[in-house]
């Protein structure tokens, strides 16, 4: 897939409502149509979060499976559809784990330090990736910060975590009020980064294109979406999370590169 970078949506998240932008995608509909927009503009894969009646994140097999059909039915089986784990502090890892298993997706993201808080969880959360990898989900690992970085890497070495089918994510920033990421906030992850699989960037603010276009220049892949950022590169609102995902593909088209398209996003997520 030489010149091609992975262009993932992260379209809503787990905190944002319609007050923070009136196209952000929360129904199950919003979100197909918002997939198929996307993908049309040259993303690969669609990272989802599902939401209650009140619009509050959950972790849901039912919801995850009909946001997963309504995807399929508005874009096709083109795209990889993700859902998350992410736990926003509501969910233990037992219930993160319960989540994924009943659903079965063909791609999964789970933050290292909310499956494995601590040393006593490595045990569990380890047979649970043991199974998705015998089962090829393709499993990212949301990594915060080169701590979470090291520690990932220790437990790849020690066979704790399976390599076979696994990426990582690096989260250049917090989920707090005004944050603005900077390209060089990835260069602690890069320093710290010693194995030899896929990586994507995403980032927080006006400045999240400038971030995963960098990423993407260093042999990275890139995630944008309202997840993370509201904000065209100027500053101002973005009228949708295509607008973002064109932003990627001009950028990257600048030095070289062009979208991955969804089967070449499979072959390289998907290494034994």
């Amino acid at each position: 897939m030489t010149g091609a970078v992975i262009i993932t949506v992260a379209p809503n998240g787990a905190r944002r409502l319609k007050r923070d932008h009136p196209r952000i995608p929360l129904t199950m509909a919003e979100i197909g149509r918002d997939a198929a927009q996307c993908v049309e503009a040259g993303a690969a894969m669609i990272h989802v979060h599902v939401r209650d009646a009140e619009g509050a994140h959950i972790l849901d097999a039912d919801a995850y499976r009909d946001s997963t059909r309504e995807i399929r039915a508005q874009v096709g089986a083109a795209p990889i559809v993700q859902i998350t784990t992410e736990s926003v502090g509501r969910y233990a890892p037992r219930q993160q784990m319960e989540v994924v298993e009943q659903v079965r997706p063909e791609a999964v993201s789970i933050a290292l330090r909310e499956l494995m808080p601590e040393p006593g969880a490595e045990r569990e959360g380890s047979a649970f990736l043991h199974r998705l990898a015998g089962g090829e989900c393709l499993v990212q690992h949301i990594l915060y910060d080169s701590g979470d970085v090291m520690r990932f890497q220790d437990l790849v070495a020690e066979g704790a975590i399976p390599p076979s089918h696994a990426s990582v994510l690096f989260v250049l920033g917090r989920y707090t009020a005004g944050q603005q990421s900077d390209p060089r906030d990835l260069l602690p992850f890069l320093d710290a980064w010693r194995l030899d699989l896929p990586w994507i960037t995403c980032a927080f603010g006006k400045r999240e294109a400038a971030c995963v276009i960098s990423a993407a220049a260093m042999g990275g892949h890139a995630r944008v979406g309202f997840e993370n950022n509201l904000h065209m590169p100027d500053g101002e609102m973005a009228p949708d999370n295509a607008a973002l995902v064109r932003c990627v593909v001009v950028g990257t088209s600048a030095i070289g590169l062009r979208p991955a398209s969804p089967d070449e996003a499979r072959q390289v997520l998907s290494k034994p």
